[in-house]
């Protein structure tokens, strides 16, 4: 599965708000299937297939257009692990588990 973090910056908006912008893609984000979704202050974060979340990513970019945007700018992060099953609260849960027992880097066995 993979995970993708995505930042799409509305460019030329005439406004320093981008909150509507941000709703906007969520709205689009609703619409896409095979895919889970968190929003975060600084960034949406995607999970799925590579496909479908490319997919959803390339909504994303467009959405801004859509909305009057004259340019824009997409930041794009992916995690594609395929030799373990993992998602973002598998990747949290790690690490809280590692505080809670004092494991560090030097101690703890690669996954």
């Amino acid at each position: 599965m993979a995970i993708a973090e995505v930042t799409v910056i509305p460019i030329g908006t005439g406004s320093t708000s981008l909150s509507a912008y941000v709703a906007d893609m969520q709205r689009v984000l609703d619409t896409q299937s095979n895919i889970t979704v968190q929003l975060t202050p600084m960034s949406t974060i995607i999970e799925g297939d590579i496909a479908d979340v490319l997919r959803a990513i390339h909504a994303l970019h467009e959405s801004p257009f859509q909305a009057g945007a004259g340019r824009v700018s997409t930041s794009i992060k992916i995690d594609d692990r395929r030799d373990y099953p993992t998602s973002a609260q598998y990747k949290l849960d790690s690490v809280r588990e590692k505080l809670s027992n004092g494991t560090s880097a030097t101690t703890a066995k690669p996954q």
